[in-house]
């Protein structure tokens, strides 16, 4: 196959049809569609003056794209969620260059799947064994201090490492759905106290006369997305800055992408105060973006966990990823979960000197994964990882 594969890379998905990389997608997650990853192209979200430069890396054959890796020469750490500063600083003290560096991830989305992208039938290790080669080859001789796979699956990771890649381990909290009818079954997994005070924070928000609406598809208007994107933009003002996303990517993936978005929006006294932009695909559903245009007491909860929990449980949904960052989360049933990066140093004492960082951050982060699981909410949760420990 290798004799018959054609690599080249480009730097814009202009130049493939959506139906021809969608096959190459992650059944599970949205962000691999080209209607996400061109979105953030068309808005200027990504290349220009961003420090997100797309190259996109693709193999094909004689029966068409053969597989693809979504590249980017990175000039800055922001947007990743995978933190590395400290290692730019390590390159700083040495007297070396850190950036720029190359990132295969969905920008600024810190959701696990599938990276290396692929046709059905071909594995990741065919694909890398591909696409790999001139991808390193290409980095190195272009100044790249590194390469970096960012939320992989397990299976990626290992075949990344099998190549000289270290793993890096770090977590997330996930809600997965244990065959519940509503969510009244739900909160039956929980211990007594939270469950309580669940239902307490929901009936505040019935109680102040909030109602939260679900739209998704056809159903949401240029209306709604105006007051999520305002949501968005003045939660990153007060949290961490500047927002990545602009005003115009919220307009293009609302026409290319409609299907597969989910608003939760809340309103009172016919305003619409609060809500979340959220995107499924297959079995999967994952929050984005929350924000309000004032304090109301849980609703950040009502509109991040419960309403989409809700609806997740309806709709069939197995896997809610609610984002990342999480205490608030793992308090309200969901377990905390291993998240995979891969990553390739050029310089060979920097190379070992992280390594040997990370082998020790995957031995404390594994255990600290398995420590928090054993003080769930969830009663289940917690007798899964008294078995494992014993």
């Amino acid at each position: 196959m290798p004799g018959k594969t054609k690599v080249s890379r480009i730097s814009s998905l202009q130049e493939i049809s959506a139906e021809d990389w969608n096959l190459l997608g992650d059944p599970e997650n949205p962000f691999s569609n080209h209607e996400f990853l061109y979105s953030l192209e068309l808005s200027s979200c990504v290349g220009g003056r961003t420090s997100w430069h797309p190259e996109y890396w693709v193999a094909e054959d004689e029966d068409g794209i053969h597989s693809s890796l979504p590249f980017y020469h990175k000039y800055d750490s922001y947007g990743e969620y995978i933190f590395d500063h400290s290692w730019a600083n390590f390159f700083s003290q040495n007297g070396l260059s850190y950036y720029p560096k190359g990132l295969v991830a969905y920008p600024f989305t810190p959701v696990n799947g599938k990276k290396i992208l692929r046709r059905n039938n071909v594995s990741a290790d065919e694909a890398l064994d591909i696409l790999l080669p001139p991808l390193l080859e290409s980095a190195k001789t272009e100044g790249l201090s590194s390469i970096h796979f960012l939320f992989l699956e397990e299976e990626e990771a290992k075949a990344l490492e099998r190549r000289g890649f270290s793993t890096r381990i770090t977590h997330q909290f996930h809600w997965k759905n244990r065959a519940y009818t509503d969510f009244e079954n739900f909160l039956g997994d929980f211990r007594s106290k939270k469950r309580i005070q669940i239902k307490k924070e929901r009936e505040t928000i019935k109680g102040s006369g909030i109602e939260i609406l679900c739209k998704e598809g056809r159903d949401i208007s240029e209306k709604d997305m105006d007051s999520i994107y305002s949501f968005y933009t003045e939660t990153y003002s007060r949290k961490w800055g500047s927002p990545y996303l602009n005003r115009k990517f919220f307009k293009i993936i609302l026409e290319k992408f409609s299907q597969n978005l989910v608003l939760f929006l809340a309103q009172k006294d016919g305003d619409t105060i609060g809500g979340t932009f959220n995107l499924k695909k297959g079995k999967k559903l994952y929050g984005r973006y929350w924000g309000s245009s004032g304090h109301f007491p849980f609703l950040h909860f009502e509109c991040c966990y419960y309403a989409p929990i809700e609806y997740a449980i309806k709709n069939g949904f197995e896997i809610f990823e609610a984002g990342a960052q999480g205490e608030q989360k793992f308090l309200r049933g969901f377990p905390a979960v291993p998240t995979y990066s891969s990553h390739f140093i050029f310089h060979d004492q920097a190379r070992n000197a992280i390594e040997r960082f990370l082998e020790s951050e995957r031995m404390h982060m594994q255990e600290m994964i398995r420590e928090t699981n054993l003080s769930s909410p969830l009663k289940d949760e917690a007798v899964r990882g008294e078995s494992e420990d014993r």
